[in-house]
């Protein structure tokens, strides 16, 4: 092994499928709009999304919104979040104070309890965060018992069962199951379905499980491509190089590496080019943040399935300017938006237009 610290799985998620129970734990994005009756709720504030910014018409106090993100990341899709964010809050003329944390995903857990519990002692009144680890459902689930500060819940777009009758004030990113199988289906067409592969997770909590092992579940159905190789990275960049020269090692008969995250890709990318297999063993990255769309540009990434990132920052702004006015029954509980997959043969005039509708407030924005 290159890093001693580097776990393997040698066991076929066998602990994570007990954790997480298959999908009885979490709601569909389409399984919730239907059960909650948010069909007409859903598609008008989609609308709204897409509209240009109209000015609050209400507003009696400025209020104060502190994000806890895990944003020590190399993908920008955390701070094109937050630029993407204000913007439209100004647009929308909310006057507002906003405070921002930035925490390492996965191994920063207490830090990002205090900051929580930080949060709700100063009187927030709009608390961002997100949900990956399991203890950080205990943080949320004694926030929404409070119900203040409102909770936006970001990264995550299906609602947890058990939360049923008091969900938090929004869910909001992009399906991760979806965006998988995006690439699930790219990857089956691109090898006839017949193949091994390695799939490099970020961790065991709810985004490796979403697109990770959910990710092995399609393809098992839908092909003969067999995963040979399984590994944790703690979204690593440098964790995900060592483990891909670790598989090599063992085994460079595959036809493509499954990377759950941008920095996993970036790492996968380090150690294909120090092997000199670049175009030989395909590799995606995850969420078409600019680093992504860059190295496919250089030809060393192959596919990606590309966020319309900056929607989910319009999304926050505009659920509480709703909220202000006093329309918070026309907030739906989730917004989920569009993804679309972008491979090595996209012509350059098309991956422009989807930059420019992607970044739509934060083009400029560098990582």
């Amino acid at each position: 092994m290159h890093n001693n610290s580097l776990k393997k799985l040698f066991v076929f998620m066998f602990l994570i499928n007990i954790l997480w129970a298959g999908n009885k734990e979490y709601f569909g994005v389409q399984e919730f709009i239907d059960f909650s009756n948010q069909q007409t709720i859903s598609d008008d504030f989609i609308k709204i999304i897409q509209k240009d910014a109209q000015k609050i018409k209400k507003q009696d106090k400025k209020v104060r919104i502190v994000l806890v993100y895990p944003g020590k990341q190399l993908t920008d899709y955390w701070i094109k979040s937050k630029v993407s964010f204000e913007k439209r809050l100004n647009k929308l003329g909310i006057k507002y104070e906003l405070i921002m944390h930035s925490t390492k995903p996965h191994v920063e857990i207490k830090k990002q309890s205090v900051l929580l519990a930080q949060a709700i002692k100063e009187k927030t009144d709009y608390l961002i965060f997100v949900l990956d680890a399991n203890k950080h459902a205990k943080f949320i689930e004694r926030i929404i018992s409070k119900k203040t500060p409102k909770l936006i819940l970001q990264n995550i777009t299906t609602p947890l069962r058990r939360w049923e009758d008091r969900q938090p004030f929004l869910y909001v990113g992009f399906d991760h199951m979806i965006g998988s199988q995006m690439l699930a289906d790219y990857y089956i067409k691109k090898t006839n379905g017949k193949g091994k592969y390695a799939v490099l997770y970020t961790s065991n909590g709810y985004i490796g499980y979403m697109r990770g092992t959910k990710f092995i579940d399609y393809v098992s159905k839908n092909s003969e491509l067999e995963v040979i190789h399984e590994y944790y990275t703690h979204t690593s960049k440098e964790n995900a190089k060592n483990a891909t020269l670790d598989l090599l090692a063992l085994n460079d008969d595959i036809k493509f590496i499954y990377a759950c995250s941008t920095d996993i890709a970036l790492g996968v990318i380090e150690a294909l080019k120090e092997k000199n297999l670049t175009g030989k063993i395909l590799v995606n990255g995850w969420g078409g943040g600019s680093s992504e769309l860059q190295a496919i540009e250089d030809d060393l990434l192959d596919v990606t399935v590309m966020r319309m990132n900056d929607d989910n920052g319009v999304a926050m702004a505009e659920a509480i300017k709703l909220d202000l006015e006093d329309k918070e029954d026309k907030i739906p509980t989730i917004f989920s938006g569009k993804m679309v997959i972008v491979d090595k043969d996209i012509k350059k005039e098309e991956l422009k237009k989807l930059r420019e509708r992607a970044f739509r407030y934060t083009f400029d924005v560098k990582e």
